[in-house]
């Protein structure tokens, strides 16, 4: 891909403050997009997730790869607070949006993991859902008008699994869930209007938080595969933007609109690799050494 094929475009990453969205963010920058990050993450004040990475940090990434990085501290669970999110995205860019990514997520510390729907905490499950679906729902709600006016660009609803399978609690299992059949009816409401909608997954995903999780670093996370042999087939965040970007500058995305998309997929498919120059394929990992192991 032309690494500037963005040049001039708007993006909104919600959700952008670590993870899928920091590495969605940073490459929409570095295709040259403007790069609106939201989150609750600021240097002032640390969100209920209390980590150390903020919306300022994301961006001032998106601008060191090229682009041009604006944070705007917004809980997307209060419609009037993405409202002003997006009446100021217009205003500033003269009304344009090209690209908006629903990354919203923060139920990893509200999923009680190996518990049963009915023994798992009710308020937490329910949380859950709005953190991560809710939230989707009220942003797209409100940027969506913007891309209809110009009649193009794409709506990317982040999830974790490709909808086949369960994802081993009945609470996350159904937010991710949610969040495809999101993509899938904004694809079919938005089509008639020029706009994409889909739906991806990054496969082992070498957060922060999960690099913390092995005691590891960017630079030491294969010493993660003593803890889980599965680390050996993760990738970083950059893969998944990698995907988006792709995405985004492909003038043909209507043929994808309503689909569930994969990051290896999609790199199989433009022909791009991790930022360590693999290209990790975690379909083919799970299916070979975890559904065959009967893990």
């Amino acid at each position: 891909m032309d690494e500037r094929q963005l040049a001039g475009s708007v993006a909104v990453v919600a959700g952008g403050t670590r993870g899928a969205g920091r590495g969605i963010a940073v490459e929409l920058g570095a295709a040259g997009a403007t790069v609106y990050v939201t989150g609750r993450s600021t240097r002032d004040e640390r969100s209920p997730m209390d980590r150390p990475e903020t919306i300022e940090e994301t961006a001032e990434l998106v601008t060191g790869a090229g682009g041009r990085g604006i944070a705007v501290r917004v809980d997307h669970t209060v419609p009037a607070e993405v409202e002003a999110l997006f009446a100021r995205v217009s205003e500033e860019q003269d009304g344009r949006l090209d690209v908006l990514v629903n990354d919203i997520w923060g139920g990893d510390p509200l999923t009680e993991w190996g518990t049963p729907f009915w023994q798992h905490d009710l308020a937490n499950g329910l949380r859950m859902q709005e953190l991560a679906v809710t939230t989707h729902l009220i942003t797209s709600h409100f940027g969506a008008p913007l891309l209809v006016a110009r009649g193009r660009g794409l709506i990317v609803e982040v999830t974790d699994g490709d909808g086949d399978g369960y994802r081993g609690s009945l609470f996350y299992d159904l937010a991710k869930s949610s969040v495809i059949r999101l993509a899938m009816a904004q694809a079919t409401e938005l089509r008639p209007h020029g706009v994409a909608a889909v739906a991806i997954t990054p496969g082992f995903l070498r957060s922060e938080a999960m690099l913390d999780h092995f005691g590891v670093t960017a630079e030491t996370w294969r010493d993660g595969v003593a803890k889980d042999p599965h680390f050996v087939a993760s990738e970083t965040p950059r893969f998944v933007g990698r995907a988006v970007a792709a995405l985004a500058a492909d003038p043909g995305v209507m043929a994808r609109t309503g689909k569930v998309l994969t990051s290896w997929g999609v790199a199989a498919e433009y022909g791009f690799t991790d930022v360590d120059g693999a290209r990790p394929d975690w379909g083919a990992h799970y299916r070979e050494h975890v559904l065959a192991a009967g893990a």
